[in-house]
């Protein structure tokens, strides 16, 4: 294996990922280690067994968008894992990154005051906060900083009280950073982040090392708030044209239901001013 063998890195992880009930074979005799075997792999995806070795190995550095193709469907990619592929082959489109600011405009900002209602912030590839409304702000007091949407999940310690579904909200954000780093892989916030987070998180280098990927729209979010309790949201991701990189975020709740009650006391709580005592 090469130095930099990103292409056989995310092969071979995404091998490891899959069982071989999950691709429908038998499974025959011990294994040394988890997931389907290369040869397994390369007959399913209809290549050369010792062809595919050397993609994993990185001793083939150019294969066929129709090889790809054929690994993305035996690995069961999702359709941003199976661009990321491509992406990590050089054989999608070869357009560049475009030039990415961490500054919100002030057309962006007055959008994102516009939801009273709702919290919305603005992120960048890297999951850095770079502007919030005043809901969002309350929503995100337990953290110490709300900086960063990684170093909140696994460094502080309010994360894995705040995201009631800790394991799912973590998975979701490593393999949007993976995403990323596909998408702009010698950005060097990314760098610095995730070698931070990997050398004082287990879990996320647990979970980087798996090379999950997925893109930032639509979800669920199940939190726990000290000041008002459980909330049930979903959220929306926009991508800001105006600003290649930067996000708009926004967090619903169903109308009527418990969470959008609860949204609505937590910013009558931290609009209310404190009075000093006389």
């Amino acid at each position: 294996m090469t130095h930099d063998n990103r292409l056989g890195e995310y092969l071979r992880a995404r091998r490891a990922a899959l069982r071989p009930q999950d691709v429908g074979i038998a499974s025959h005799g011990r294994r040394r280690v988890a997931g389907l075997r290369r040869e397994e792999v390369a007959v399913l995806a209809g290549v050369n067994a010792d062809y595919y070795t050397r993609l994993e190995q990185g001793r083939e550095r150019h294969p066929s968008a129709q090889v790809l193709d054929a690994l993305g469907r035996t690995l069961h990619l999702e359709p941003d894992a199976h661009a990321h592929l491509h992406r990590l082959a050089g054989t999608a489109p070869a357009v560049r990154p475009a030039p990415t600011t961490d500054r919100v405009g002030p057309a962006l900002r007055q959008l994102v005051d516009g939801y009273p209602g709702a919290p919305a912030f603005v992120i960048n590839r890297t999951l850095d906060v770079l502007a919030t409304n005043a809901l969002a702000r309350a929503l995100h007091s337990p953290f110490e900083q709300a900086d960063n949407l990684a170093r909140m999940a696994f460094l502080d310690p309010a994360g894995r009280r705040f995201y009631a579904r800790w394991s799912h909200a973590s998975q979701a954000t490593v393999a949007h950073l993976r995403e990323a780093a596909g998408v702009d892989p010698d950005n060097p916030r990314l760098r610095e982040l995730t070698c931070g987070l990997t050398e004082y998180s287990a879990d996320f280098a647990l979970l980087w090392n798996a090379h999950d990927v997925r893109g930032k729209t639509q979800d669920a979010k199940h939190l726990l708030h000290p000041d008002i309790g459980p909330l049930e949201l979903t959220y929306q991701t926009f991508d800001v044209r105006a600003a290649p990189g930067q996000q708009l975020v926004v967090y619903q709740a169903e109308p009527g239901s418990p969470s959008a009650q609860a949204l609505s006391l937590l910013g009558s709580l931290h609009a209310t001013p404190v009075r000093p005592a006389r």
